[in-house]
C-alpha cells in the first residue's frame, strides 16, 4: 500500500444548509439562526472529506448533474481534497438533493430534512469506474444509488479490496451488498425487517456473510462483532448478547452533524492502512469526538491536520 492511502467512496452528495439555533422552531413559528453554513453533505461525501483530511486520497463517485447547486457541492468537495466522479449523463436535467438542517445550541443535536437520492437516476458504474476499486486500498459505500453500490462492491470484492458499508438507515440493497462487504458499520437505530436490537442487526448481516459488524451508539460505546478466518465466532464471543466494546470519551457536544460520517471516514482510513476492526473503531471514535466539539461542517477539519 502507498504511503498515501487511496479510498474510493460511492454514494450520496447533497447540498447542506445548516442553521444553528438556540432552540428548534415549533409549529408555525420562525426562529433566528445564530449561524448559517452551506457545505456539501451526504454520508459518502462527508466520509470522503474526513479521509482526505486525515491525509488520504479520496475519490467520490456520485450523481450530481449540472447547475448552480451541483457547482456548489462540487466546489466544496474539491476544496477539501475530494476528487469527484460525476456519473450523471450529460444533458440530464438533475439537481442534487438539498438538506435543511438545524443544530441546537447547548446540546449539539441536529434535525435533518432531505430527499436523499430520490429522483436521481440509479446509474450503472462504467467499465472505467469498475477498474478503480482494484487500485484502491479501501472502498466505502453508503447504499444510495444501489446499482452503483453493488457494481463497485463486486469489483472491489473480486479484487480483494476491503469494502466498508455505512448503514445509516436500512435499505433493501444492504442484503445484496452483504456478501460483498468486509466491514458493515451501523448507526445506533438501523434495523433490518424483524430486528429489534443492534445484536439482531449484527446477526442478520453475519448470516449474509459480513465478517465484521460495527454498531455506533452516539456517546455510548461502539460494539463490534467479528469472526475468525474459519468463520467461527471469535473466542469467547456470543453474538446474541456480547460484543467487543470500544469506549467513547466524554466531550462537550457542540455540533453532532456528520459525526457518524466522520467515524466512517476515519474507520476507512485505518482499514486502508491495514488496521483491524478494533483499531479502526478507535480511530473512528477519536475523530468523531473531535468533530462534535466544533461548530459548523468544516471548521473541525483543521484539528486533524495538527
Amino acid at each position: 500500500m502507498a504511503a498515501t492511502p487511496f479510498g474510493l467512496f460511492a454514494g450520496l452528495a447533497t447540498l447542506d444548509v445548516v442553521h444553528h439555533v438556540h432552540r428548534p422552531p415549533g409549529p408555525d413559528e420562525k426562529v433566528t439562526a445564530t449561524a448559517t453554513y452551506v457545505a456539501a453533505g451526504g454520508p459518502a461525501a462527508n466520509a470522503a472529506v474526513t479521509f482526505a483530511a486525515l491525509g488520504g486520497r479520496a475519490v467520490l463517485a456520485t450523481v450530481l448533474g449540472s447547475g448552480a447547486v451541483a457547482d456548489l457541492v462540487r466546489a466544496d468537495l474539491l476544496r477539501y481534497g475530494v476528487e469527484v466522479l460525476d456519473l450523471a449523463l450529460p444533458g440530464t436535467a438533475l439537481t442534487p438533493p438539498v438538506s435543511a438542517i438545524t443544530v441546537t445550541a447547548g446540546t449539539g443535536e441536529r434535525s435533518v430534512v432531505g430527499s436523499d437520492a430520490r429522483g436521481a437516476p440509479d446509474v450503472e458504474p462504467s467499465a472505467h469506474l469498475l477498474a478503480r476499486p482494484g487500485a484502491a486500498d479501501v472502498v466505502l459505500l453508503d447504499g444510495h444509488h444501489p446499482r452503483l453500490a453493488v457494481g463497485i462492491a463486486r469489483a472491489a470484492h473480486d479484487a480483494g479490496v476491503p469494502v466498508v458499508v455505512d448503514l445509516g438507515r436500512w435499505k433493501p440493497v444492504f442484503d445484496d451488498l452483504a456478501p460483498l462487504t468486509t466491514h458493515a458499520v451501523c448507526s445506533a437505530g438501523v434495523r433490518p425487517p424483524g430486528a429489534t436490537s443492534a445484536a439482531d442487526t449484527a446477526a442478520h448481516l453475519r448470516r449474509r456473510g459480513v465478517p465484521v459488524v460495527v454498531a455506533t451508539a452516539g456517546a455510548g460505546p461502539v460494539r463490534l462483532w467479528s469472526v475468525m478466518p474459519d468463520g467461527e465466532p471469535a473466542s469467547g464471543l456470543d453474538l446474541a448478547d456480547m460484543a467487543v466494546l470500544v469506549e467513547v470519551p466524554t466531550v462537550p457536544a457542540v455540533d453532532t452533524l456528520g459525526a457518524g460520517d466522520a467515524f466512517h471516514g476515519a474507520y476507512a482510513f485505518a482499514v486502508a492502512h491495514g488496521a483491524g476492526a478494533v483499531e479502526a473503531a478507535r480511530l473512528g471514535v477519536e475523530v468523531a469526538a473531535e468533530r462534535v466539539q466544533h461548530a459548523g461542517p468544516r471548521a473541525w477539519l483543521s484539528a486533524l491536520r495538527r
